[in-house]
């Protein structure tokens, strides 16, 4: 075997006789204090900092998406082979850069099947870091049956029933004033309700049922006489001949680098600063209980050869703040409600009033080392939108009908993966995102980005690489860098430079801003893992104390200082700890600063029916401005990222027990203390006295 040092490769074919005992040998030499256990301890920072960023990114709320969750915990069950996996199924492990998915394949060309699972060690651009958070979910049997027949689909997969029931125990304002005359309550009970039944074969066919009730919506009475809130179902399958997935009922759309259109969890800046292509199925089954970002309806995907193209259409109705007009006779939508919350009379009137018909495609043509999109979406309302006539809103979305297209590409060469879209609407409004992945060394990897998005460019349902949720009135530049000087240490950094052309909400003039991470990281051993994070942003907002009529801009300066460490004491014992500082120069209020820590004990025995795990946390901000965010561990297929600020305690208890094989139960408590409050939230949410405890209880049935 050959490489050159662009990790470009050229092999000389080995029979399966000779590789099997010589690559063994050949590692167990070269790398005798790399090996991989036979269970890893999977690594979980990286993937936390990611769902932190993406909180911090949506305004504070969470993602109610867990299909990312669902499908890596399939894949703990049925890990994926990659003796016969094809991108498309490697791209789904979300780990792998293009590159490193590229090098596997053309390993596998090159030699056949893997052996051993330490083979991977050979191939180019990968490294024991990411085969380590890879390990528990692939494998590399050799012996495998590749054709499943409709009734292996049918009748051989797993049924699964989850319930899962959450509440606030402290009683709220909004269900107080329940016997008021005002409209302005929760009529409905404090439980949030989620049950979801879903029958799963590998990852061929899938299909079922999904019910949410929120907290505060009425069930089977008043405004929900159907019983729950939201209802959703699926049939989702792959690889039926020609036919690469079909779905029907509720599915995501993804196409190119999501400025038409990307539904599913995407991440955006964070530790993992070359993690910055979207790569996934442009279909795929929809089940969680987010109410809003998916589309209803049939869509198909056909591949033959190299080429691939993707057709669906959607029909749904969506929640909207409707306004009826009188003096023009023609009533309209003012805004697309997102939340998902049908409590209060308000809510419930603004509940499905607009129809949405959406409809689209791509076409794909993909060879070896590059590829060629052409995606397009159209959306047609039944009532006409049309926003407040504010300023930072005269670009905003409008009318009844408008599309995205785009085209989208990529290509490698050697060490270097090239990729991006140029996206436009109907009123030929640009986008545009470019973007570059470079292997210059095996231990370095970098990552340039650059976006150009009109102040005018609108979209729906939509996840691109920007600093704003939405791809819209923006211009930026981002570089990153990851280096690993030996097997223990690993420093990551970025810089991201952007202006918006155009005023935003709260920006009343247009802006810039910058930000810079940097991040060394030890982990000596699977035991071990150290890590401390800078992280400097400087953004502009209204600062306008005077009440002026125009309010004037201010830079924003925040700074921010993490360190965390993660120590497996014994192989059923973890402790973790973190500790976070952040600081500001507020213009006219003062030095702003924040301080979090906390303290984990994680309890998971192998082979034993029980595991858990407890948290203890204090926190000290300013005020909101100064907020603070932190991955909390959660029942399974769920997590949460509470925001934090003012001044106070909290601690949360996880209890898991598998009653029998079929039969699992999860247990959360979870209580914070604020010192020196009366009151905890606001509005109708406000809580009397310095107290929220939430329990949440969980059972999984394997039918």
């Amino acid at each position: 075997m050959n490489r050159n040092k662009n990790s470009s490769i050229y092999f000389s074919p080995l029979t399966d006789g000779m590789r099997k005992y010589f690559f063994p040998l050949i590692i167990f030499f070269l790398f005798p204090f790399r090996l991989i256990a036979q269970l890893p301890e999977v690594p979980v920072s990286t993937m936390e900092q990611q769902l932190e960023a993406v909180t911090e990114s949506n305004d504070d709320n969470e993602t109610e998406d867990d299909s990312f969750l669902q499908e890596m915990q399939q894949f703990l069950k049925e890990p994926v082979n990659l003796n016969t996996a094809d991108a498309t199924l490697l791209k789904e492990l979300v780990i792998l850069s293009p590159m490193q998915i590229q090098n596997i394949i053309s390993y596998r060309n090159f030699f056949g099947k893997f052996i051993d699972i330490y083979e991977l060690q050979a191939v180019p651009g990968w490294n024991i870091r990411t085969i380590q958070r890879l390990r528990p979910y692939i494998t590399v049997s050799v012996n495998v049956r590749i054709l499943n027949s409709i009734s292996d689909r049918l009748n051989n997969g797993s049924k699964t029933l989850l319930i899962r029931g959450t509440q606030v125990l402290e009683q709220s304002k909004g269900y107080k004033s329940a016997a008021s005359t005002t409209n302005n309550f929760y009529p409905g009970s404090p439980q949030r309700l989620f049950v979801r039944y879903k029958y799963q074969y590998k990852n061929l066919l899938q299909y079922g049922v999904t019910t949410e009730k929120d907290a505060g919506e009425q069930f089977f009475k008043g405004a929900q006489q159907q019983g729950f809130d939201f209802y959703s179902a699926h049939l989702f399958a792959r690889n039926i001949g020609i036919i690469k997935s079909f779905a029907l009922g509720d599915f995501t759309v993804n196409m190119g680098q999501g400025l038409t259109q990307w539904q599913s969890l995407a991440f955006k800046k964070s530790s993992d600063v070359t993690n910055i292509k979207r790569q996934l199925a442009v279909l795929r089954p929809y089940n969680s209980a987010g109410e809003i970002n998916f589309h209803r309806g049939i869509g198909i995907t056909v591949a033959k050869n190299n080429l691939e193209a993707t057709l669906f259409a959607s029909y749904k109705k969506v929640d909207a703040n409707f306004v009826i007009d009188t003096l023009n006779n023609e009533d309209y939508i003012s805004s697309l409600q997102t939340s998902g919350l049908h409590r209060t009379k308000s809510e419930t009137d603004d509940k499905g009033v607009q129809k949405q018909l959406a409809f689209g495609g791509n076409v794909a043509y993909n060879k070896s080392n590059w590829h060629l999109g052409i995606n397009a979406i159209q959306y047609h309302f039944t009532l006409p939108v049309n926003k407040a006539p504010d300023a930072y809103n005269i670009y905003a979305l409008s009318g009844k009908n408008f599309g995205n297209y785009s085209v989208d590409y990529s290509y490698t060469f050697k060490n270097m993966h090239f990729f991006g879209e140029a996206a436009t609407t109907n009123n030929l409004d640009k986008a545009l995102v470019n973007g570059l992945i470079i292997s210059i060394d095996p231990r370095v990897d970098m990552s340039l980005l650059y976006r150009n998005i009109s102040k005018s460019y609108q979209s729906l349902y939509t996840n691109a690489f920007t600093e704003s949720t939405l791809p819209n009135n923006e211009k930026g530049v981002y570089s990153g860098i990851s280096i690993r000087p030996d097997d223990f240490w690993r420093i990551d950094a970025y810089a991201d430079f952007y202006k918006f052309p155009w005023l935003k909400y709260l920006v009343d003039a247009p802006s810039v801003g910058v930000d810079y991470l940097v991040q060394a990281t030890y982990k000596p051993n699977k035991q071990l893992e150290i890590y401390i994070r800078y992280r400097t942003e400087t953004k502009s907002k209204n600062y306008n104390p005077d009440l002026l009529t125009i309010s004037p801009v201010i830079d924003k300066p925040r700074q921010n200082l993490r360190t965390q460490i993660s120590y497996k004491i014994y192989p059923e014992i973890t402790l973790r700890n973190r500790v976070e500082i952040v600081w500001f120069n507020k213009k006219g209020g003062g030095d702003q600063n924040g301080f979090l820590s906390y303290a984990d004990f994680i309890y998971k025995p192998m082979l034993k029916k029980y595991s858990g795990n407890i948290q203890l946390q204090y926190f000290e901000t300013n005020d909101y401005d100064s907020r603070l965010y932190a991955y909390e561990n959660d029942v399974l297929y769920s997590y949460s990222i509470p925001v934090f600020y003012n001044k106070g305690f909290r601690y949360y208890l996880n209890i898991n027990y598998d009653v029998t094989r079929k039969m699992s139960v999860w247990l959360r408590w979870a209580q914070t203390i604020y010192k020196g409050q009366t009151s905890v939230g606001s509005g109708l949410d406000e809580i009397n006295g310095n107290k929220k405890s939430e329990i949440k209880l969980q059972v999984q049935f394997q039918l």
